[in-house]
């Protein structure tokens, strides 16, 4: 009769089972150290696979969003300087006409409305980095003031008629639903002033005008740039409204960048806590597995060692 080992077939595969479990987390564990994430596919998270994925989906999206309102910001920011621009050269005109009446002398004054129209036609006809025009109402190959003189302006029914932009105004979104409007054409900021300088252009150009001939003003004149000082002031006061509503603009993307990048620390924070491994709590986790893993070694590799001769008495002399 043989005889047998203590450990039976069923235990033997039983403690194989429990080496081949260890062995598994332990295994996991490492690679989660290694990769500091706790699983390298969707599946890996388990039950929170669906909201790691809406939370990745929302972050791209906020970052597209990102993108965009920075984009939009860089032009109003140009805006911003450009209205300005145009708002100062209407304070000029304004002055410019002032002076003229205070001074009875007018010899100047056209000259300097040839400047203002120059500055003014350069302003509105300005491109961005990608080559298209500003101010173009979306016509972004088209140059949207088609006048180059004083006398081309003059020639027209109206000052209206120097435009050619379309009338689409830029927008972007920048959150879930939330539309900001940002884009100006180059008709709604400068007909205005465009018209005034028509207006005075022609004066000058008929048979009461020629302000540069005398140093001192006709009745006629006096009357005419008197009048169009209220017409000044009315476009400085527009075009300084124009500035103040870009700044506004300005302030509503500013808050929205602020907010997508609140955003985006949510998310990321959110997804890491899902995501990556807790380097404390996985360290104590792979002292646990190799404690583990070389318990079960021990009592398999006993198992295998014991038998009934181990109990046996030792025989007698």
């Amino acid at each position: 009769m043989s005889i047998d080992r203590v450990s039976t077939a069923a235990q033997t595969a039983y403690m194989l089972a429990q080496i081949q479990n260890a062995g598994a987390a332990l295994d996991k564990t490492q690679a989660q150290i290694a990769s500091t994430k706790n699983a390298t596919t969707y599946a890996g998270f388990g039950d929170k696979t669906q909201v790691l994925t809406a939370t990745l989906a929302a972050n791209a999206r906020n970052g597209a969003y990102t993108n965009a309102t920075t984009l939009a910001a860089t032009q109003v920011d140009v805006q911003d300087t450009q209205l300005s621009s145009l708002s100062d050269l209407a304070a000029q005109l304004k002055k410019a006409v002032s002076d003229s009446v205070a001074n009875n002398d007018g010899t100047t004054l056209m000259s300097q409305v040839q400047s203002i129209f120059d500055q003014a036609t350069a302003i509105l006809n300005s491109k961005d980095s990608n080559g298209d025009y500003i101010y173009s109402g979306g016509k972004t190959d088209t140059a949207p003031v088609t006048v180059n003189s004083l006398s081309s302006l003059v020639a027209l029914p109206a000052a209206s008629g120097a435009f050619a932009n379309g009338d689409l105004k830029k927008s972007v979104q920048v959150a879930d639903g939330v539309t900001v409007s940002y884009g100006v054409t180059a008709s709604d900021v400068g007909t205005g002033l465009m018209q005034q300088l028509k207006d005075i252009a022609a004066f000058d150009a008929g048979g009461t005008g020629n302000f540069s001939a005398t140093a001192n003003l006709t009745p006629a004149q006096s009357n005419y740039l008197t009048g169009a000082m209220a017409t000044a002031t009315t476009v400085d006061t527009d075009l300084n409204s124009a500035v103040s509503a870009n700044g506004f603009v300005a302030n509503r993307l500013t808050d929205a960048q602020t907010q997508q990048t609140s955003m985006n620390t949510l998310y990321k924070g959110f997804a890491s806590n899902i995501q990556d491994t807790n380097m404390a709590d996985a360290a104590t986790q792979l002292s646990l597995n190799q404690t583990q893993l070389q318990a079960a070694l021990q009592v398999t590799a006993t198992l295998h060692q014991l038998s009934l001769l181990n109990y046996l008495p030792a025989p007698t002399a």
